[in-house]
C-alpha cells in the first residue's frame, strides 16, 4: 500500500510524479531542485544558495510526515559540476549531523531547469 504525500511548503510537482510516497514504514522523497514554493522560481545564488533551498524544501516534506533529517537512512546528491562537492557537502553536513544517512553523489549532464543540484531522499519512520 502506498499514500501519497504532498506539503504546501515545498515546491508543487512539476511533471508526473509525487513530491513523496509513503510505503512500508519508508518515506521516499523525489529529488528537489532549489525552487521557491512561494514564487515557484529558482533560487539562485551559486550552490550555496541553491543547496540551502533543496534541503529546507526536503526538510518541509519531512515535517509534513512528522519527521526529520535524523529520520533519512539514505540521500542521493546529483550535481551539475562535481567542483561544487565541497561548498555543497558543507552546506549537506548541517542537515545530517548526526549519524548521518547512506550517500551517493553524481556529477549529471544536466539537471532540470538547468539548477546546479538536486537532492533524493529515503526516510525511515520511527
Amino acid at each position: 500500500m502506498k499514500t501519497v504525500v504532498s506539503s504546501d511548503r515545498a515546491p508543487q510537482a512539476i511533471g508526473p510524479y509525487s513530491q513523496a510516497i509513503k510505503a512500508n514504514g519508508f518515506l521516499f522523497v523525489s529529488g528537489q531542485i532549489p525552487l521557491d514554493p512561494i514564487t515557484g522560481q529558482i533560487v539562485y545564488g551559486g550552490i550555496e544558495g541553491q543547496t540551502y533551498q533543496v534541503l529546507a524544501n526536503l526538510q518541509a516534506i519531512l515535517e509534513k510526515e512528522g519527521l526529520s533529517f535524523d529520520d533519512v537512512v539514505k540521500t542521493t546528491v546529483f550535481l551539475k559540476d562535481m567542483d561544487d562537492f565541497a561548498v555543497m557537502n558543507k552546506i549537506y553536513s548541517q542537515s545530517f549531523t548526526t549519524n548521518p544517512p547512506a550517500r551517493a553523489c553524481v556529477q549529471v549532464a544536466k539537471l532540470p531547469r538547468d539548477v546546479s543540484v538536486e537532492i533524493e531522499i529515503i526516510a525511515v519512520y520511527p
